[in-house]
């Protein structure tokens, strides 16, 4: 478990601010706390305080780093992703990050014009390391958004995974996994950028996009 308890280069949970949060999300009764306790505290600060903005995606090195999405309220799933696997080793519970390709059916129009494409590739969740077992979560779509979608917002025990509803309220469909990239300690970078480029090559033909309602910043 070593690995998914230290500090890796983004999922840094060493930083200053990222130690700080951690403490500041589970109160000073937290000794006392189960690490599913802590768990689901920390999932549901990250999943309801930073907004779910797909629109702002910067891929250099800095923006990436879990302390990076500490200086703003909005961040797409990856991010999310990352901070709460951060906060999860600050606060001494073993985390890691898992990536898989999505396809959206709902809300998506604007994303899937600037994509060319309605299926996401590396979307980012969180696993944790709980009673002996390892646990998915995707923190990424904050409560008020789901309202606004249509969709139940995940919930998150700490016993059973918790990943992108199937289904909205209606029962029409919303989101499916096509494909599982798998788990890392941290993010795969090299891997992430090779396939973000096969599947939207022309933004990397353009060297990123930058439009008034949305950027896709790469190196």
């Amino acid at each position: 478990m070593k690995e998914y308890l230290e500090p890796a280069y983004y999922v840094d949970s060493d930083h200053e601010g990222i130690v700080s949060l951690a403490k500041s999300i589970l109160d000073a009764n937290s000794d006392r706390e189960s690490h599913t306790e802590k768990a689901i505290k920390l999932y549901l600060y990250v999943r309801d305080q930073y907004f779910y903005d797909p629109y702002k995606i910067d891929l250099t090195d800095e923006a990436l780093k879990a302390s990076h999405l500490l200086t703003r309220s909005y961040g797409y799933c990856g991010e999310k992703a990352c901070l709460l696997a951060a906060l999860g080793r600050a606060a001494g519970i073993p985390s890691r990050l898992a990536f898989a390709r999505v396809t959206n059916h709902i809300g998506t129009s604007k994303l899937e014009e600037l994509l060319k494409s309605n299926e996401l590739v590396f979307h980012g969740t969180t696993e944790f390391y709980l009673n002996e077992k390892w646990v998915k979560c995707t923190p990424a779509f904050n409560a008020g958004l789901c309202e606004k979608l249509g969709v139940e917002p995940l919930e998150f025990n700490g016993v059973d995974d918790s990943i992108f509803q199937e289904f909205d309220k209606s029962g029409g469909k919303y989101m499916e996994y096509t494909h599982d990239y798998g788990n890392f300690p941290d993010i795969p970078k090299e891997f992430m950028m090779s396939e973000l480029e096969k599947f939207y090559p022309h933004v990397f033909e353009l060297k990123g996009i930058q439009t008034p309602e949305a950027y896709f910043i790469i190196d």
